[in-house]
């Protein structure tokens, strides 16, 4: 005769509660695992991450090239020449621009300076003091120049080898797209082949669409508000709308800051009525950007809110400066398109609908290489 069942020492909500914290700080190690390897690694890391954005903006151009029946690896090579030759030529007239009128940006940003501290008295006072002690500080390091040359040389031939490693990765992750389902099915447990492969295409759409999407708004963004300086005649408006370009890749802090410069450049040269004209066009393009373009252009890529664009920011720069400003986004998007995915075949979220959208299709696999 058995005895009665015994009775567990937990309820059962204060299981589940404690199944799902286990899971919570299991998932937190991994993934801090993973910020480490990638910090520690980062050499490698980064034309990697950049070479996967890149084979995201660039993948409609190669499928449209597989489909007029170009093959494989020429197809590739010619979108990686066609981006070289896009982007250098960007670079060049973002560059160009800035270097023609930086010095009068940066003149006009210091009669601003001096002007806000005419105008708030004790406050602009300690920002005049500000400016003088940014003065003392850079004669007091620039003894020190010299030495730091051979450093800046060594930076910057590590950004160029990264850009040519990011490129090269490029081409071959394109030509090779067609590669990857497989080569991920044959790394995934039998079981869940699948479930990864459709992860792994949420995640990819997310960033594409991001990418397609961010390029596209940035351009818009900076023609709009360089055709506003140049009809307001404000000084450097072809830098400033270069500085909008580049900044709308950081989204929220890169517009703010791009447009802060374009209005207090104007406020320097042409007078407070002219920056509260220049405020006006940059406030029109974001509420623009921000109701009309990206409602219409990203409305198919996963939705964050802004609070966590912010966060997810601020934690990248915190890991990576500048690049980790740039990377954070993408990295988060793709995060949410797996959540996305999950939901969908775990959480019921497939009865529902959702607003994210399937990734592409890999090219088809005609015409060998």
């Amino acid at each position: 005769m058995t005895g009665p069942a015994p009775q567990p020492v937990l309820p059962e909500p204060a299981r589940r509660l404690a199944a799902w914290c286990a899971l919570a700080l299991l998932v937190a190690g991994v993934a801090g695992v993973g910020v480490w390897l990638v910090i520690v690694f980062k050499t490698a890391v980064t034309p990697v991450l950049l070479a996967l954005l890149g084979t995201a903006l660039l993948e409609p151009l190669y499928r449209r090239l597989r489909r007029m029946k170009v093959q494989r690896s020429l197809a590739a090579a010619l979108t990686c020449a066609g981006v070289l030759g896009v982007v250098g030529g960007a670079v060049y007239i973002v560059v160009h621009a800035l270097v023609e009128t930086g010095d009068q940006i940066v003149a006009s940003l210091r009669r601003a300076a001096l002007d806000l501290a005419d105008l708030f008295g004790a406050a602009g006072t300690s920002l005049d003091d500000i400016a003088t002690n940014a003065r003392d500080l850079l004669g007091r390091f620039g003894q020190t120049a010299a030495s730091g040359v051979i450093s800046g040389l060594s930076v910057v031939g590590e950004m160029a080898a990264i850009a040519v490693l990011a490129l090269l990765l490029v081409f071959f992750f394109l030509r090779d797209s067609d590669r990857a389902v497989a080569t991920l099915r044959s790394l995934a447990p039998r079981s869940t082949g699948d479930v990864a492969e459709a992860m792994a295409r949420r995640a990819f759409g997310a960033v594409s669409g991001f990418m397609r999407g961010t390029t596209f708004i940035a351009l818009i963004d900076a023609l709009c508000i360089t055709v506003g300086l140049l009809i307001l005649r404000v000084p450097g408006a072809v830098g400033l709308g270069a500085l909008v370009f580049v900044g709308a890749y950081i989204p929220y802090l890169g517009a703010f800051i791009s447009g802060a410069v374009a209005v207090l450049v104007a406020l320097a040269d042409r007078g407070f009525v002219i920056a509260l004209w220049a405020l006006g066009v940059v406030l029109a393009v974001q509420m623009l950007e921000g109701h009309v373009l990206q409602p219409m252009i990203q409305s198919r890529t996963v939705q964050m809110h802004p609070a966590l664009v912010m966060l997810a920011i601020t934690a990248g720069a915190s890991l990576a400066g500048i690049l980790g400003m740039l990377l954070a986004v993408p990295v988060t998007a793709a995060a949410f398109g797996i959540l996305g995915e999950l939901r969908d075949r775990y959480g019921g979220g497939a009865a529902t609908g959702t607003a994210t959208a399937p990734g592409p299709e890999p090219p088809s696999p005609a015409g060998g290489s």
